[in-house]
């Protein structure tokens, strides 16, 4: 289906709440912005006797769905007694938990809907997004692409040419050009007369990717290595890996510990940068054991995960960024680590003020 437009979308949006309510047509109203007096939210709608601004974005994303939200909050002061309302054609789960968040209201044209006023809930989830599009859609963090984020959030003080950045990330310029032409739209970027291009937003362009980012995507093979303790299993299966010359890097709770020592990790898991052949299985003694593993060996979907290793305690550890994305795909204290690792290392990336 084609992107709806503004217009239309207000069009349908009586309906659709009518349906959300249980009543006709009449029993919504709509006022567009270009109403007297105009607004700078995209309409006014009455619901059940209560006023909400509503915002429409294209996109039920992450980015599209924060802009909605601080969109409001600066217009919310024409009209105090209005509640905000975010409308998209189809809410992605990082959009609704956001809304969640903050408190703000939001329905959906496919006939999802969170929205709350005082005396009124209304709660409809599970129905299928309408409003999918022909053809596949630009995905910034696919494991390809997710090269150009990866590399601006780690170099936050400084600008780049899209020459620079191609030449960085092994990406083609053409590729790349792209790429930033879509970050730079969802305002997360910014780019400077002569074309250089600055991170603008690293705290929402790290949550957007967080909110995409699935670990499950790795070929994750988990077994079992007998040690005696996780730390030197760590450098245990270390030297196995370089003596098998493979390229490999630490990832997970392990590198957490290396980076901050930051709590006690059972499972050690490694990146390695092709799929692991039997004679370094039996090299390393691995058993094949999911359920009582101690061991992950991570073959990545794209070989940017290497991008920015570091040597700590004698091991290659992929990036803190890169460490803090995993985390989000292992278990015992991991959220904890995460967001332990984003505040002392990843500080650009924390809510301002």
């Amino acid at each position: 289906m084609d992107r709806l437009s503004d217009a239309s979308a207000l069009q349908l949006l009586p309906k659709v709440l009518a349906d959300l309510v249980e009543g006709a047509v009449a029993d919504v109203r709509v006022q567009a912005s270009s109403g007297v007096p105009p607004l700078r939210a995209d309409a006014l709608v009455w619901i059940a006797g209560h006023r909400f601004l509503v915002e429409y974005k294209a996109e039920g994303t992450l980015v599209p769905v924060v802009r909605a939200i601080e969109s409001l909050q600066q217009t919310r002061g024409e009209l105090p007694d209005a509640l905000p309302l975010v409308v998209v054609p189809y809410m992605e789960p990082s959009g609704r938990l956001r809304c969640r968040e903050e408190g703000v209201s939001w329905c959906d044209l496919s006939g999802n809907a969170d929205i709350r006023a005082p005396g009124l809930v209304i709660r409809v989830e599970g129905r299928p997004n309408r409003y999918r599009r022909r053809g596949r859609p630009a995905d910034i963090f696919a494991p390809k692409s997710s090269r150009v984020a990866r590399f601006l959030l780690s170099h936050p003080d400084r600008s780049f040419s899209q020459r620079e950045i191609s030449s960085e990330t092994g990406l083609g310029e053409g590729y790349v050009s792209r790429i930033v032409g879509h970050v730079e739209n969802l305002g997360v970027v910014s780019r400077s007369p002569d074309g250089r291009v600055r991170l603008l937003d690293g705290q929402l362009l790290l949550d957007a990717w967080k909110a995409r980012y699935d670990f499950r995507k790795h070929f994750v093979l988990r077994g079992h290595v007998a040690s005696r303790t996780p730390e030197q299993l760590m450098h245990q299966v270390a030297r196995t890996l370089t003596a098998q010359r493979s390229q490999y890097a630490l990832t997970g709770l392990a590198a957490a510990w290396t980076y901050l020592r930051f709590a006690a990790f059972q499972i050690v898991t490694f990146y390695v940068a092709e799929s692991p052949e039997p004679n370094l299985l039996e090299a390393l003694g691995f058993r094949e054991e999911p359920s009582g593993a101690n061991v992950w060996l991570v073959v990545p979907n794209d070989e940017g995960v290497f991008m920015g290793t570091q040597q700590r305690a004698k091991l290659p550890c992929v990036s803190p960024l890169q460490v803090y994305l995993d985390l989000g795909g292992h278990p015992e204290r991991a959220a904890e680590a995460a967001e332990e690792l984003r505040r002392s290392l990843l500080p650009w990336t924390l809510p301002r003020g």
